[in-house]
């Protein structure tokens, strides 16, 4: 690992940290729309939802774009669209315009959550690859801790179209460091195989401190190719169903949480911003329970890990549902929560990697993520329902912590991939 890998692996750290506070700004500057507007919580829980839609078209569509154009142009493109989005969300003056700018930042954050995948992957030695594939996952957690906290202060100060200002300004200094200090990925080059491809490589390898290649490696032969209807033959059609419904129902859950927690707590009677550092200490919890499953899996099957941080996440928002009687209970209850919701999103990940082929893996990956991002946007919604229906905190967080729980099931169906 040279100086320039570690600053392009650091760069995506960066880059998942500034997606995970720009996909909950919203989150930070909802308590403050809902009161200036006057719109109800159905209303608010399309908005919440609005850019995991977007995500979900991102992922998907910008992912593939990027295979065939190139990882640097998309996520310089992402953040384009991501600062533009951020920005013009604190200027917009109507529902129906703040919906259409932040579906549009979604498609930036789903692609950028696609490429920078594949980026850290390939910038990273064998050795360090995993390493450097679980730093870039916490990112997600602690950008918003860092940016929340930031939030906090603002919102303490300011109304919610500062939170946005913050975002729009934070993509925006990021789009020189991916310029200047992130190369396209080699891999990428090797594979594409275009005009000049050899002397882009050695301009990169030199960048690099390695040493220069004579001619572009050889194309493996008979490589199986990806294939969506493989996913359903007769041998991983239950793998990837059972998969696909346990991530889909647990980040429906998983998304209630974050999204809900700071219109909840000002509802109980708090300031929006001691709301916001609510949320900060849910994903304090996220970002530790990142680091502790990662080292448990060294001694622990992950599939066993994973049930027991999803029935973890049922009983602990259940608890988060029956009301705390201070702040200080509230923000310790939300960060356990969000250590037991996060950790299980990042071993679902990991069993993903396990449970299908290599090549497949991609492609299995992909199918279940990007089903269950487009999941995702009926958390936030589905719980806006249960409130403008007249249904109370514990009610809603028994429902939604519902997701959760079906995934238990789901994964105590499948098979243990550490046994075949």
């Amino acid at each position: 690992m040279t100086r320039l890998q570690i600053a392009a692996v650091a760069i995506c750290i960066m880059l998942n940290a500034l997606d995970g506070f720009d996909v909950l700004a919203i989150s930070f500057s909802a308590p403050g729309i809902a009161s200036e507007w006057g719109i109800s919580r159905a209303e608010l829980g399309v908005v919440l939802a609005m850019e995991l839609i977007g995500m979900s078209f991102g992922s998907v569509l910008l992912g593939n774009v990027a295979d065939r154009r190139g990882r640097r142009p998309i996520i310089l493109g992402c953040l384009m669209l991501m600062a533009t989005g951020m920005y013009l969300a604190s200027i917009v003056d109507t529902v129906m315009r703040l919906l259409a700018v932040r579906f549009a930042t979604g498609i930036g954050i789903g692609g950028m959550l696609a490429t920078i995948n594949a980026m850290v992957a390939e910038y990273s030695s064998a050795r360090r690859r995993n390493f450097n594939v679980a730093l870039m996952a916490m990112g997600y957690p602690l950008g918003v801790v860092v940016g929340g906290s930031i939030a906090s202060i603002l919102l303490a100060n300011y109304d919610w179209r500062a939170v946005f200002v913050l975002g729009a300004s934070m993509t925006a200094l990021l789009i020189p460091m991916v310029w200047f200090l992130m190369p396209e990925s080699i891999s990428y080059l090797a594979h594409k195989r275009g005009p000049g491809a050899l002397q882009d490589i050695n301009a990169i390898l030199k960048r690099m401190g390695h040493p220069e290649i004579d001619k572009l490696p050889d194309i493996e032969p008979g490589a199986p190719k990806t294939s969506w209807r493989d996913l359903f033959s007769a041998q991983l059609a239950r793998t990837t169903l059972l998969l696909t419904v346990a991530y889909l129902t647990h980040i429906m859950t998983f998304y209630f949480i974050l999204k809900w927690i700071p219109k909840i707590v000002v509802d109980m009677g708090f300031t929006a911003s001691l709301a916001g550092g609510v949320l900060v200490w849910a994903n304090v919890g996220g970002a530790a329970g990142s680091m502790i499953l990662g080292w448990l899996t060294h001694y622990y099957r992950v599939r066993i890990l994973v049930i027991v941080a999803l029935a973890g996440a049922f009983v602990m928002i259940n608890v988060f549902g029956q009301g705390q009687a201070n702040l200080s209970q509230l923000a310790l209850v939300a960060a356990v929560a969000g250590f037991f919701t996060n950790s299980a999103v990042v071993g679902l990940y990991a069993l993903f990697a396990q449970s299908f082929p290599t090549h497949l893996r991609a492609g299995g990956t992909g199918f279940v993520i990007g089903v269950g991002r487009a999941g995702a946007a009926l958390g936030p919604i589905i719980a806006g329902l249960l409130f403008q229906g007249g249904y109370g905190l514990p009610a809603v967080s028994f429902v939604m912590a519902l997701g959760s729980l079906i995934a238990v099931f789901m994964l105590l169906m499948l098979r243990d991939p550490a046994r075949h």
